[in-house]
């Protein structure tokens, strides 16, 4: 891969030669969509190589989890979309012989060890929140793998959909490492990049539920409206509907149809006084697989990452695996009844956070769902409560619920304004829970962790105390 650090590709080669050097190989990865396309483009370019492996999930890489691999009788691991945070954990079962860990992650690293086989953009100078997600890496290291004559450029679909799935095309569109992978999968073919609205369901969305459930830009009169949508749509000259009368969707649309609708929906934001910098928002970069159907949730990268989402997180990561792998009857069939099954979900835990608020801290905000909420979708709820009435602007957002063993789950989410302004949701999530005898860690934005019931209130104190300092 010609990336923009020579460093870290030479070093995916060392990497690569460490797994080509093992007799056998398990691949361990993360659930949400980021860690199920790195273990799709893992377990592709393994395969491709001739190298024997495995695979395995896991929610979270503690210290429970990496003595379970321990346990297994494979010398050689390949940690995926998890392992830097854990670099200490992991480096004592490597110094006690238990495996040899080959590690590509994004995450913030451990402080004060390091193994030779980590492969992570924030050793090179790359933001691994913006820059290169889990999938990313795990791209860079399957073209490092590629064999004599192999080309694993249509791997950066995944890679694409990992990036998207992790937000990191949040300030409208793809850049650094990530903008060098989409360049190489539209050279390959796989990947469309585009001008387009951006709102989610452009591809499997009827007309008027797409305006109505646009609410990243709110529109009065439509969003959350379905009674405006279709009055917004009646009155353009536009034919919204197909010959049996049923509601078209966007793709479904013209060029022509689509920019009259654009124009109509802008005009409408302008009059009702949504702000300019969020009308721009409406419309930017977009990106299509282009192998996929069109009119399908896997032909739009954001649509396909929410559809992996809906998969692990209630314990069916290898239905995730296999529609990453390509399974398009059983699995794909399995992952939409998933995921029809999360939104209501997500939409009920949403429901509940508006109904019961949260508490606030000097320094940050808090709600604890106990059991309300599912601990594997706890924090999508809380980044979907950041900017609403729900939520106070311009602190972070904590969630917590239980856990199945009796711990609990921790989930931050702040915003790219806070962390200008200093904000480190992987230190404290890390520092906190392990002042309480628990571990954490992830991005700077967004982290989690998991404590030991009845410290939540010392884990509060702590982690306010944090943010604190860092924003002082």
């Amino acid at each position: 891969m010609d990336g923009p650090v020579p460093e870290l590709t030479a070093h995916a080669t060392a990497c690569a030669d460490r797994l080509r050097d093992a007799d056998r190989v398990l691949l361990a990865s993360h659930i949400d969509a980021d860690g199920l396309t790195s273990a799709g483009i893992a377990s592709t370019a393994l395969e491709r190589a001739d190298i024997p492996f495995e695979t395995v999930f896991c929610r979270q890489l503690d210290e429970a989890a990496v003595a379970d691999i321990a346990a297994t009788d494979y010398d050689t691991v390949l940690f995926t979309d998890f392992g830097s945070g854990q670099l200490d954990i992991v480096a004592d079962h490597e110094a006690a012989g238990d495996f040899h860990p080959v590690i590509a992650d994004h995450h913030q690293p451990a402080d004060g060890v390091e193994t030779e086989h980590h492969l992570n953009p924030l050793r090179f100078g790359l933001d691994g929140a913006t820059e290169l997600s889990g999938a990313g890496a795990s791209y860079v290291l399957a073209r490092a793998l590629e064999p004599e004559g192999g080309d694993n450029r249509d791997l950066a679909a995944l890679a694409v959909v990992g990036a998207v799935g992790d937000m990191q095309d949040s300030n409208g569109e793809l850049h650094g490492a990530n903008a060098g992978i989409v360049a190489e999968g539209v050279e390959a073919g796989v990947v469309e990049e585009g001008t387009d609205l951006r709102i989610y369901g452009r591809q499997t969305r009827a007309l008027p539920k797409l305006l109505q459930y646009a609410t990243d830009v709110r529109i009065p009169g439509i969003s959350n409206n379905e009674a405006g949508a279709i009055e917004f749509l009646t009155e353009l000259d536009v034919p919204c509907r197909d010959d049996d009368g049923e509601w078209k969707r966007w793709v479904d649309l013209t060029g022509d149809e689509r920019q009259t609708l654009a124009s109509a929906l802008m005009r409408r934001a302008i009059a009702s006084g949504v702000p300019a910098n969020r009308i721009d928002d409406l419309v930017g970069t977009t990106y299509v697989l282009t192998e996929e159907t069109e009119g399908t949730e896997l032909r739009d990268v954001s649509e396909f990452s929410t559809l992996l989402n809906a998969t692990a997180r209630y314990d069916r990561a290898d239905v995730g695996l296999a529609v990453c792998l390509g399974e398009r009857d059983r699995a794909l069939d399995r992952a939409r009844r998933l995921l029809r099954n999360h939104r209501k979900n997500l939409s009920n835990g949403l429901r509940w956070v508006k109904d019961n608020g949260v508490t606030v801290e000097e320094n940050l905000q808090w709600f604890d769902a106990g059991d309300e909420i599912r601990e594997t979708i706890v924090g999508i709820v809380a980044g979907m409560a950041v900017g609403t009435d729900a939520t106070r602007h311009g602190i972070p957002v904590l969630a917590f619920a239980k856990k199945e063993d009796g711990e609990v789950k921790v989930s931050s989410r702040g915003s790219y304004v806070m962390v200008k302004n200093g904000l480190d949701l992987s230190a404290v999530m890390r520092e906190a829970s392990r002042a309480v005898g628990g571990d954490g860690g992830g991005h700077d934005v967004a982290a989690g962790a998991t404590i030991p019931n009845g410290e939540v209130e010392t884990f509060i104190a702590e982690a306010d105390r944090i943010v604190g300092e860092q924003l002082a």
